[in-house]
């Protein structure tokens, strides 16, 4: 058994192993909604439009992770946590194995979306960047290690259709260093919607559950306006307590 999870969702699922559910939305809304953390005149002005450095100095000071409970919880239930990054000079998929010591790191660098946080993070010497560019839904990798009974949990509905970011452009210019990235960065919207026709159409002995949102919930990566956060966040409270009596 494994879980393995991407960027923010990679972040929600550390909280709920270490057993504080209401982890990260409580940091939504102590730190998130902060111009410390989303800055857009920063932003304009050559700086970070979100400030992941101020943000985890934050929470690792206030509100860490119980790393020991954890891992502990791993060990004892003998599974497997894989956090995603992406490989700036391949362009691939990096499934991070964490430990007690590198985890904090390792949800940093799944999480450091390309342009609006600057700076380039490292894993093992190597330079690497947000998860979601080289495997957003990261099913097939989980099927690939053997699992044949998979949840996948969503943040768009299961109809979404990805289409190519107006942002490839600026992208593509900004990693023109990496030029592996960059064709992974162009190519990302023809991937996922591969990933999405395995979602809906398994291979054989392979079960696959969907839980995503039901339309569009109005909340995008920056937005910043805790009512229409926190009426989300219950709905999806609701919405997993039904799902999971189907499952």
């Amino acid at each position: 058994d494994l879980y393995i999870g991407v960027s923010a969702g990679a972040c929600h699922l550390a909280s709920h192993l270490a057993g504080q559910n209401d982890r990260n939305f409580d940091i939504t809304v102590r730190y998130a909604l902060s111009s410390e953390f989303i800055n857009i005149r920063r932003f304009l002005g050559g700086g970070h439009l979100m400030n992941l450095d101020w943000m985890w100095e934050q929470t690792i000071a206030n509100y860490r992770l119980n790393l020991k409970y954890l891992f502990d919880n791993l060990r004892v239930k003998n599974k497997e946590y894989f956090v995603v990054a992406t490989s700036m000079k391949t362009g691939e998929a990096l499934y991070l194995k964490p430990d007690e010591s590198t985890l904090e790191d390792h949800l940093k660098i799944s999480s450091s979306l390309p342009v609006f946080y600057r700076n380039i993070l490292k894993v093992n010497g190597e330079p690497a960047t947000d998860g979601g560019i080289a495997d957003a839904i990261p099913v097939r990798r989980a099927h690939q290690m053997g699992a044949n009974k998979i949840i996948v949990l969503r943040s768009r509905p299961t109809d979404y259709v990805k289409k190519q970011s107006p942002l490839t452009f600026i992208l593509s210019f900004y990693f023109r260093k990496y030029p592996r990235l960059v064709e992974k960065i162009k190519t990302r919207a023809q991937n996922y919607m591969a990933t999405v026709n395995f979602i809906h159409n398994p291979p054989e002995g392979v079960r696959i559950a969907e839980l995503a949102p039901p339309g569009n919930s109005g909340v995008g990566r920056i937005t910043q306006n805790e009512a229409v956060l926190r009426a989300n966040y219950e709905a999806g409270i609701e919405y997993g307590y039904k799902f999971m009596k189907q499952w």
